[in-house]
This record gives C-alpha cells, structure tokens and sequence, in this order.
C-alpha cells in the first residue's frame, strides 16, 4: 500500500506540470512526509523506541527489590546486578522497597517509562499474590513483561534427631496413624513455605497441623529447642546446622536433587509423585517494553547464571542459579499463578 502511494507522488516535481503544483508543491512534499512517517509508526511501533533499543542502555538501571537488604532474595538480586552490569555496560543500582507482599516495589514500576531502565523482581511471591490478597494492586503478566528467572531457592523438610524420623515415609506414616498429631512449622501463612505444607498435606492424604511464625529465626530457634520436630523451609538459613548434624533433611522439595545435598531425594522420590515446589526470584520491566530489550535483559541474565562463580556462591545458600528465556519465565509465571490459586482455594486460606 505505501509502495503505491509512494508511486502516485512524484518524488522531484517538475514547475512546468501547471499552475496547481507550482503552488502546492510544499503541501505535497509534505503530505509525502507525512505518509512516510504513518507507515514507520504502523512497521516499527514507533521508530524511537527501535533506535533506543539499539544504543540500549546508555545509562545506568534501577532494580527495585520487594525484599528488605541482607535475605537470600536481596543478596541473589544484588549477585546477578553486579554481573550484569558487565555485560550491559552499564551500571544496575538496586533500591529495596519491602512491604505489602511486594506491591510497594510494583506500584515504584508499574508507571515507570517501558524503556528498560526500570526493573522490578519479581518471583512466586507475585504469582501467590494474585490470589492470596482481596484486592491486589497488580497483575504480573497484564502490567509487566517477566524477563527472566535468577535463581531457585531449594526448599527442604527438614527434621530435628529427636523426632525419631530417618525418611519422609517414617514422617508420613506417623502423620496417618495420628491424624493432627503433628505440627509442621512455616514462616507466614501466605508463603511459599505454608503453601508447600498445605499442598503436601492435600497430597498426601494427612491431617497436621501447620504452624506459622513470624520470621525464618524464631521458626529456627523453635527446632533447636525441641518445640518443633518437623518444618518446611528454605535450604539456605539452615544448610550449616543441616551439614553440621543439628538437623536432619528428609526430602527436597523440587523435582530435582539439590548439588549442596546431593545424597537427599527428592519428594517425588521419597513416594509423593508431581509434588514439586521451590521459591524462584527473577525480575520484569513495565509493559509495553520493546521486545529487543527484553531479549538483551534475559541474554545478560542467562549469561550470569552461567557464570562458575554465581553459581558456587548460590549453592552456598541453598539456591540454584538458573535463568530461563522470556517466554519461558512468562509460562512459568502463567502455571504458578493457576497452581497456587488452586492450593489457597481448597486450603480455605482467608484472602488478605
């Protein structure tokens, strides 16, 4: 169709075509530009933003995190920044705004210009949060673009010697012969830490009772002192007392064996098959950011997953450094969002 229009217009107009051209031959010139411009906007969706993504970045990145300074998530994000910016050229300067299940770091984003010099982390905090709150401030998938994964914070069912439990089976079968009888400790309802529990209780077919504290050191303190015989938790608050014998790991809860542990089974393994469930943290730019700078985000992320280094230092804390592409961060967001709506339904969780 430009192709046409284009043709119809001659290109150098002749004065001696008539009296009409000699007069409007600046209005046809620039009809000519006009055109030109409309089939640009049409072709390219805004020529700018492809010029932009070609020189991208020229300046520094802010990455805002949900999580306060000093957790696993922080320090993970703070890793992957730092490599990162090697790769882009370009500093990426982390700004921590914890709170309100990450929705004080979405709402500093969501408006942000979709030029790629905003970043959000984003993980299945945000997928349990589209179910978990009555009236969430945001949707991961209509207001942002999920780039990628950084790293997949391994989670264990972790026992003291007391309990008497060598296996998950010794756990299980002493959950069914005394219906809530046992107290599985976890941080805050809402995490995925209490959700792995209630989705473990609904496929296993036991009755226990799911204790939630406030923080990942009082639920500790509570196992040392014996209060607690069994929970759920992250694998990197608590792999130096696992590796020093304070306490026990019976199965992982991903579907695949962790490296730091590599004589621990799995759940599916230990006789739970499909169960599989980690804590995964990446990060997400505002929607309407163009695709070339997605892409170029996830290449750096990829590449600092595969960095021997990255990885040693995640393992140290129980993570798994692994980044996916950005369709397949967007699928992974999808199914987490489906899954855990599904476990907060049939667990009656209150929405908060």
């Amino acid at each position: 169709m430009a192709e046409y229009i284009f043709a119809t217009i001659p290109a150098n107009i002749p004065t001696k075509r008539g009296p009409f051209l000699r007069q409007h031959t600046e209005e046809i010139l620039l009809f000519r530009w006009i055109i030109k411009l409309l089939v640009c906007l049409h072709a390219g969706a805004f020529c700018g933003a492809a010029v932009a993504a070609d020189v991208y970045p020229s300046r520094p990145i802010r990455l805002v995190l949900g999580v306060g300074t000093g957790g696993v998530g922080d320090l993970t994000m703070r890793l992957f920044a730092q490599y990162m910016s090697k790769g882009l050229g370009q500093q990426i300067v982390v700004d921590n705004r914890p709170g309100a299940g990450g929705a004080l770091a979405a709402a500093a984003v969501i408006n942000a210009a979709p030029d790629g010099y905003t970043l959000l982390q984003a993980g299945n905090a945000a997928a349990i949060s589209v179910s978990l709150f009555k009236k969430p401030t945001f949707d991961p998938l209509r207001d942002f673009i999920p780039v990628s994964t950084n790293g997949f914070f391994q989670m264990g069912v972790i026992a003291t010697p007391q309990s008497g439990f060598n296996t998950l089976a010794d756990m299980v079968a002493f959950a069914k012969k005394n219906p809530r009888k046992l107290n599985i400790g976890t941080i805050n309802i809402g995490s995925t830490q209490f959700l792995a529990v209630e989705l473990f209780k609904s496929m296993a077919g036991i009755e226990v009772q799911t204790v939630p504290f406030k923080s990942n050191t009082a639920l500790i303190t509570s196992l040392r002192a014996n209060e607690l015989s069994v929970s759920f938790e992250l694998l990197g608050p608590v792999l130096s007392q696992i590796k020093a014998g304070v306490f026990r790991t019976l199965a992982v809860a991903s579907d695949r064996r962790f490296a730091g542990l590599p004589d621990v089974p799995t759940i599916i393994e230990a006789g739970l098959p499909g169960y599989n469930v980690t804590s995964w943290t990446g990060f997400g730019v505002p929607a309407k950011t163009p695709d070339a700078i997605v892409n170029r985000l996830a290449k750096e992320a990829i590449a600092a997953a595969a960095v021997p280094e990255v990885r040693q230092t995640l393992q140290e804390m129980g993570i798994e450094a692994r980044s996916l592409s950005a369709p397949e961060t967007r699928k992974l967001m999808a199914s987490e969002i489906a899954r855990w709506k599904q476990v907060i339904e049939q667990a009656k969780i209150e929405r908060q």
